[in-house]
This record gives structure tokens, sequence and C-alpha cells, in this order.
């Protein structure tokens, strides 16, 4: 009798180990696209622009960023014609998060050096749940306007 409780309790065991392996550990899986930053006027600051993608059903937040091309960067959202620093920024779940003129982005301050057009600017994602993701934002003109 002994016998057959060990095994149906390693049977069971084995069972929800391979069911929880299957299930993956629930963060979601985010995707940054359509990335690019304006050719910054100055050294002194600069923002950047893209879309984070969520295709699972788990919402996330972005938390923070982080960048060797400044001595700052923070995660800002405008409200009216007044730009504030905000701690994060939700991500729905099947949803999007945008970042774009004159809303969500985020602000460099202090750059190390000031990129040029055809720059790649690398930055590394933070989030609430999912893993940091990095990005490569291209350097566009200083006027340029992305086509949506």
């Amino acid at each position: 009798m002994n016998r057959r409780i060990t095994l149906a309790t390693a049977l069971t065991l084995t069972a929800g180990l391979a069911l929880a392996g299957c299930g993956g550990d629930g963060a979601p899986k985010l995707e940054a696209v359509d990335a690019y930053m304006p050719q910054p006027v100055n050294q002194d600051m600069a923002g950047a622009y893209f879309t984070v993608k969520n295709n699972t059903d788990t919402a996330d937040k972005l938390t923070s960023v982080t960048t060797n091309l400044a001595k700052d960067i923070s995660i800002h959202k405008t409200v009216g014609t007044k730009m504030e620093r905000v701690e994060s920024l939700p991500i729905p779940a099947n949803g999007t998060l945008r970042l774009g003129h004159g809303g969500n982005h985020l602000m460099f301050m202090g750059l190390k050096s000031k990129p040029t057009k055809n720059d790649v600017v690398t930055v590394q994602l933070h989030f609430a749940h999912a893993e940091p993701i990095r990005v490569s934002i291209p350097v566009k003109a200083a006027d340029y306007q992305p086509k949506h």
C-alpha cells in the first residue's frame, strides 16, 4: 500500500511539474517597434519614441529605461502643454503603449555625446513583469515625422 501511495504521489508531482513547464511563467512577452529619435538640437536633451506591443493576456507597465548615452533618462507624459515625469506607463493586455510627439515619451537629459542623423542609440526597457528588452533607436532628422 505504501508503494502505491508513493508511486501515485510521484506521478502527481511529475504531471504537475510538466504542466507548469508548458504554461511558462505568465510574464508578458513584449516588443518595441517603430523606434526613432529626432536628432537633438543641442547636447542638453533629446526625446525618443516607439510603440511597445503586448500580445499576451497579462497587463504590464514600463517602469524604467537605461542607457549609456545620457546622465539621466526618464519616462514622461504630456498633459495639455505640460510635460511631467512619471514613474511608469501602463501597457494593457493584448494592447500597446505608444510613445510619440505630444504624448508619452522618453527624455534623455545631459547627453554624454550628441547623436546625429543615422546614428543608432541603444536603450534597455524595464518592466514590472516582463523581462527587459533592448531597443535600437535610429536617429532621424530633427524635423522627422513618422507616417502612421
